[in-house]
């Protein structure tokens, strides 16, 4: 209702009247004031719960999130501790304890085996003394280790001599990774796999070498990774430009700090992850490059000619190549992520949750067809999809109108529809990815390493770890072992030829010579 319509339509005193306006505009005006500190409040709501989340939280987006002790590892020792206390004190010393099934998984069969027999002391029947029979036998097993174990390889090469023509004959000495090296291609690779997949500073190295009695000074060990980084580069060129052959790519990027010579303080750099579409036939394949900045000259620069599909963000460094021939490709997951952080937020968002729920169905679809081949998946996805992505469209329209202005619902809607057309791409074939994902689980190690070793010491040590990550976390996209295919490929790469190093990626499908 319309007051001062009403007002003007009665016959109060004008007095009265303009009194009572006044009051009424005061009212609005306060109105209008409580509504905006409602949806201020709203949004640093919604930005405190984020930051808790990401702080203190659990950073899976499982719907609903499970709640995980942050001791669960001392609650389970705590409780294996108190049934091992228990059964000490309810059994006497003098009874042999009893192997019981633990239902435990079997230990890997490739594992190689150490047999102990244990046989009885005696072969003669404890009762009457006749001979003991076979008639089966208890096999148990257990897992053992052998810490990191340092020997010497030592070459020894006759030399022969013709007395007739007075020449000396012997060996020649193969080429080495680094020539008249101390270390072999095996302590080479360990080195890497310490540091890159263990995220170890080289001073950690040092000691552990140290307390095994071969003392590696930390200048030689980086010595061995600058020269390392150097052989390996041309096996990073040759897996940037198989990756670049796909037609369908992911990129992420995440900031890393880099040592700032002179300041005593560090700056801010951004390691950039490129990865191949698992949808397409081929090789699991990610790239690393090393930056100074998150311009979006980086990332045009590294894919230069390519055109294709790319999976992103909404970041807006990505959005010069979609208008060089590049389609855009946009992450279901982060729309999602939006609702699910509304959804926290607020207390079980109705709206978020339904958003969600419709997310969810979508997902599940792919899940059933993540073992078709890419027609019938792109059949199932036409049949099942699409229709669910045209029925969250219009929902989604239908809830903006009714959402207020600048609120976290507001926002989530309008991060879908605004990227709509590239969100529902996906949909239309068999072999594009439905969210960005795959590259964030491959850059998601680099981010929990980034807290052992801190900083790049500067911008080619930050190139050189992004190189040599590309090939170690492509070996294990692929099942490979990162430590044995590395001593491999050091021991081969300084007599192999440039027109089969093809053959030294770590790639599943690639032949071992």
């Amino acid at each position: 209702m319309d007051f001062t319509a009403e007002l003007a339509r009665s016959n109060l005193d004008p007095a009265v009247a303009a009194s009572l306006t006044a009051q009424l505009a005061k009212v609005d005006h306060q109105a209008q004031e409580l509504r905006l500190k409602d949806l201020k409040i709203q949004a640093l709501t919604l930005e405190l719960a984020h930051h808790r989340r990401i702080t203190f939280g659990v950073k899976s987006e499982a719907f609903p999130p499970e709640q995980r002790d942050l001791f669960d590892d001392a609650c389970d020792e705590d409780g294996a501790a108190i049934v091992a206390e228990i059964e000490q004190q309810q059994a006497p010393a003098s009874v042999p304890r009893q192997h019981k099934p633990t239902g435990r998984k079997a230990l890997p069969a490739e594992l190689p085996r150490v047999e102990h027999r244990h046989e009885p002391e005696a072969c003669t029947c404890g009762q009457c003394g006749r001979d003991l029979v076979k008639i089966g036998e208890d096999v148990s097993e257990q897992l053992d280790v052998e810490p990191a174990r340092f020997f010497v390889h030592r070459h020894i090469r006759p030399q022969y001599a013709c007395r007739g023509c007075e020449t000396i004959t012997a060996a020649p000495v193969p080429p080495a990774i680094i020539d008249g090296g101390l270390a072999a291609p095996g302590l080479h690779a360990w080195v890497l796999i310490q540091k890159f997949l263990g995220h170890l500073p080289l001073y950690r190295i040092e000691q552990i070498s140290t307390r095994h009695g071969v003392p590696i000074a930390r200048s030689t060990l980086a010595q061995w990774i600058g020269q390392l980084g150097v052989r390996l580069q041309p096996l990073v060129d040759r897996l940037s430009e198989r990756l670049k052959a796909g037609q369908v790519l992911h990129a992420d990027e995440t900031p890393v700090q880099q040592l700032d010579p002179g300041k005593g303080k560090t700056k801010r750099a951004y390691l950039w992850a490129y990865r191949s579409n698992d949808l397409n036939n081929g090789p699991p394949i990610v790239v690393f490059d090393y930056r100074t900045s998150r311009s979006g000259e980086h990332v045009r620069d590294f894919l230069r000619d390519w055109r294709g599909h790319l999976m992103v963000d909404d970041y807006g460094g990505y959005k010069a190549l979609f208008q060089q021939g590049v389609t855009e490709l946009a992450c279901l997951a982060h729309a999602r992520r939006k609702f699910f952080e509304l959804h926290s937020a607020m207390m079980n968002h109705p709206v978020a949750e339904e958003a969600l729920r419709r997310i969810g169905e979508l997902y599940a679809i792919e899940a059933e067809a993540r073992d078709d081949d890419v027609a019938a998946r792109r059949l199932r996805r036409q049949q099942d999809a699409v229709p669910k992505l045209h029925a969250l469209h219009d929902w989604l329209i239908t809830q903006r109108q009714t959402a207020a202005p600048g609120g976290g619902l507001a926002r989530a809607i309008d991060y879908s529809l605004k990227r709509w057309p590239a969100l529902a791409r996906y949909a239309e074939t068999g072999h594009l990815p439905i969210d960005n994902n795959p590259c964030e689980n491959a850059i998601r190690p680099i981010c929990l390493g980034k807290k052992n070793w801190l900083f790049a010491g500067s911008e080619r040590a930050g190139q050189r770890a992004a190189a040599i990550q590309s090939l170690l976390a492509t070996a294990r996209l692929n099942g490979l072992e990162p430590l044995a295919w590395l001593r491999d490929t050091l021991e081969k790469l300084p007599a192999w030829p440039n027109s089969r190093i093809d053959e030294l990626l770590p790639l599943r499908t690639t032949a071992a010579a």
